[in-house]
This record gives C-alpha cells, sequence and structure tokens, in this order.
C-alpha cells in the first residue's frame, strides 16, 4: 500500500490475491495463445483493441461503472452528515484517505466499496441500511469499517481485474457464438472454419468457469478478512456481528424483485442480496453467516483476553 493504514494486515488475504492473479495471468496467457491460434487474422485485432479497452474501463472507471450500475449519488456533508460523520472518524482511525461518500436509493440494506485505490474509492450506503431504524450508530460503523477495509486492503482492485477475465471469455463465446469468429464458412468446404469456431467457445467457456471460481474463492476470504480488520480497528466485534444478523434477518423482508435487481452486485455487498442454499459453497460471494458470525464472537473473545491481560 502506499499509505500504511492501522487496518490490521491480513498475510492470509495478501498471499491468495497474490496466488489468484497468478493463476488468473497464466490463464490469460493460455486464453489470449488459443485466440491467437483460432481466431482469424483479420478478426483478432478487434478482439484484441475490445479487450485493451474492457481493462482500461474496468480499471479507471470501476468506481464510476459500480455506482452507475447501482443508481449511486455522492452525497456531500450537509446532505448526509450523521454518515459523514461516522465515515470521517473511521478514517481518522484507520490513517487513511477520506472515500468519497455515495446513497443508493434501494430499500435493500446494505453497503459497498469501489475503488481502485485509496485516493479513488466511494463507500456506498443504500437508503435500506441509513433508514433501519433497527440498527444502532456502532452496528453501522461496524459495517463501514468493513467497507473501509476492502479499500485499505485494495482486495476491491483484484478482485476486479480478476473479474475481467470472466467478463472478456464471456463476451468472445458470445461473439464466436453470433459471429462466427472462426472464420466464414460459406467459403470452407473442410468444415475448419466451424471447428475453430467451436474450439473458440469452448476455451471460452472453460476460461470462464476456472476464472469465476477463483474470483468466488477470493471474495469468500476477502470477506472474512474484511470482518476481521473492521472489528479490529473499532474494538466492537459484537457491533459487526449484531449488524450482519440484523441485515441478513431484514433481507427475508424485501421484495423478491428488489433483491434479483441487486444480486448481480453480490460480490461488492456487505451481504449478499439473495443467498441460494441450493447451491454450492463454491459458487458463493460470501461465507455463511454463521462462519463470520463465529469469527466474530472468537475475535470478541481475544480482544476480552487481552484487555483482561493488560489490566
Amino acid at each position: 500500500m502506499a499509505t500504511k493504514t492501522r487496518f490490521a494486515p491480513d498475510r492470509g488475504l495478501t498471499s491468495r490475491m497474490v496466488l489468484v492473479m497468478f493463476l488468473i495471468g497464466l490463464l490469460a496467457v493460455a486464453f489470449i495463445a488459443a485466440l491467437i491460434a483460432f481466431v482469424p487474422t483479420q478478426s483478432l485485432p478487434i478482439v484484441l483493441i475490445f479487450a485493451a479497452l474492457l481493462l482500461g474501463a474496468q480499471f479507471f472507471f470501476s468506481d464510476k461503472i459500480a455506482t452507475f450500475a447501482m443508481g449511486a449519488h455522492e452525497v456531500s456533508p450537509e446532505q448526509a452528515p450523521e454518515l459523514h460523520a461516522i465515515v470521517d472518524r473511521l478514517c481518522v482511525m484507520a490513517n487513511m484517505p477520506k472515500p468519497r461518500v455515495a446513497i443508493s436509493d434501494t430499500p435493500v440494506p446494505n453497503a459497498f466499496a469501489t475503488g481502485r485505490n485509496p485516493d479513488n474509492a466511494v463507500i456506498c450506503v443504500t437508503t435500506g441500511l441509513m433508514r433501519n431504524s433497527n440498527l444502532t450508530k456502532e452496528e453501522v460503523e461496524g459495517v463501514l469499517a468493513h467497507e473501509l477495509s476492502h479499500v485499505a486492503h485494495r482486495d476491491v482492485l483484484v478482485i476486479t481485474i480478476a473479474s475481467f477475465l470472466g467478463i472478456l471469455a464471456g463476451m468472445v463465446a458470445r461473439m464466436a457464438f453470433w459471429f462466427g469468429l472462426g472464420g466464414d464458412r460459406r467459403n470452407d468446404r473442410d468444415g475448419n472454419a466451424a471447428m475453430a469456431q467451436l474450439v473458440i467457445m469452448l476455451v471460452s467457456i472453460v476460461t470462464y468457469a476456472i476464472s469465476f471460481l477463483l474470483v468466488r474463492a477470493l471474495s469468500r476470504y476477502r470477506e472474512l478478512a474484511a470482518d476481521r480488520a473492521g472489528a479490529q480497528l473499532t474494538g466492537n466485534p459484537m457491533a459487526l456481528a449484531s449488524a450482519l444478523q440484523k441485515i441478513t434477518g431484514d433481507m427475508a423482508k424485501i421484495p423478491q424483485e428488489d433483491l434479483r435487481a441487486a444480486e448481480p452486485y453480490n460480490a461488492f455487498y456487505f451481504a449478499p442480496a439473495l443467498r441460494k442454499e441450493s447451491l454450492m459453497a463454491l459458487l458463493a460471494t460470501h461465507p455463511s453467516t454463521e462462519k463470520r458470525v463465529d469469527q466474530l464472537i472468537k475475535i470478541s473473545d481475544q480482544l476480552g483476553s487481552n484487555q483482561l491481560g493488560r489490566r
């Protein structure tokens, strides 16, 4: 990190981010090699330029893309004084630059952080969270500390870059299906163009699947890491555990259409908008609420023991 914050460093998270980026890099090399081998010469520059533009947009404009997609708008201290006061306090405690603050108009009680680095970050809270009378100030503070730790640890950037390959592979598969990237089948007597098109689609699907699983695995771990860092910064892990349980419980009261609209952004949210119990844990963006609460209880016990030991 350019600026050392007071968020507890997490070697487990760092090592996993390095490993995922290494594996994604290897996968990208294999994917590009397959494109070079099977995509016709006249089409290859278009695909590569498209990939470069997509990566550039994700890297430089991820914060704007995320806030626009979620219908969020930035708010000033005058517009949201309580929210800004909590963020100000946490940033001073964490010794980190204050991110831009935004509010998303949705009844789903949640929060997320986005941006490629602490100087270009946005922390967003939904109106469903802000208007939730069940949450105490300490619980909201715990949620925001969790989100700020994502910015401090830069796992938002890693998730954004790691997700790029899967997005690209999915788009290439669609292009191969709809536009025939394998070549012109009208002038192909031996069926080579059709075979090339099939190979491109298969390689893209495999690349998407592997990238998807890697990103999901990192996403689950980074949520546990953010819980740990946020709880240790505030010194109040049980407030974060309580907020997590209340928010998860409140999801059941939200109309299904609102939850489905928020579901594509689960990887960025504090708690998933929809949890499909029938899916394997490998496909989840977040660890179970029970696992997260159990971890916070252990942290609370450790902090209590440390405080007793200092007396």
